[in-house]
């Protein structure tokens, strides 16, 4: 039985094979070694810069994330129960989601101006599509006896939702949250090069301009670690909820 940390030593082995060994001779050897990263990563967590920069992203994500599941969990709650409507909006809806969020960055600066606005709008945008269908797949697979069960006890609208709704969506609704975080960190980084003075696509902006190349490779792996650390959190709600 292999330990997961032995793929993580096995990739780390060969990023010091391919500097040190085939590339050893190149500029990117030079500047992208494996020590001068973990010596620039050890510096930047040991300091304050990459916190801020760090928090100032996860308050981005946590605005964006919001805002796709105030839009995201309605629609999905529509489409999901009202066929009418889901014939109405399913082409446009999968046509949306199909145009890639950074599509948008031009006209989100040109609406919304640079700053914090076009951001959060273009984590919201990428976000709110899994949330949508997870939703809507999450009503569909409700069990219909539950509902004759519900009316024949005398349920109102209200307890109906409470009561069989919201824990027949919950799952499907993590997993769409779950998705939604893998969108997020891929669309935030791009996003962060807007305007925006913090951030970490900000930071990897900074380190490139002043050349501190140790630092720009430090701060890519700590994008992957804190990724990691948020879909962790994700599994890890959806695994007790469903108890699994």
């Amino acid at each position: 039985m292999f330990c997961p940390g032995l793929g993580l030593l096995l990739a780390l082995g060969l990023w010091w094979l391919a500097v040190h060994g085939l590339g050893r001779d190149s500029l990117m050897a030079a500047r992208f070694a494996p020590e001068k990263t973990w010596q620039a990563m050890l510096e930047l967590a040991a300091g304050p810069d990459i916190w801020q920069h760090a928090l100032a992203s996860l308050r981005r994500v946590g605005y964006g994330l919001a805002g796709a599941l105030l839009l995201g969990v309605p629609l999905g709650l529509l489409v999901g129960s009202w066929p009418t409507f889901n014939r109405l909006t399913s082409t446009t809806f999968q046509f949306l989601r199909m145009i890639s969020p950074l599509s948008w960055m031009p006209l989100a600066v040109m609406a919304l101006g640079i700053g914090e606005a076009p951001v959060v709008f273009l984590i919201a945008f990428a976000a709110v599509w899994p949330i949508v269908l997870n939703v809507a797949a999450g009503i569909q697979a409700i069990d219909p006896m539950w509902l004759t069960l519900a009316d024949s006890l005398g349920a109102n609208r209200r307890e109906r939702l409470w009561r069989i709704t919201v824990p027949a969506i919950a799952t499907h609704l993590l997993t769409g949250i779950r998705l939604a975080i893998g969108l997020i960190w891929v669309v935030l980084v791009p996003a962060e090069m807007l305007g925006v003075n913090a951030g970490l696509g900000y930071f990897i902006l900074d380190t490139r301009d002043r050349m501190a190349y140790g630092e720009l490779m430090a701060c890519v792996l700590f994008i992957g670690l804190l990724g990691f650390a948020l879909d962790w959190l994700a599994r890890l709600a959806h695994r007790r909820w469903s108890g699994a």
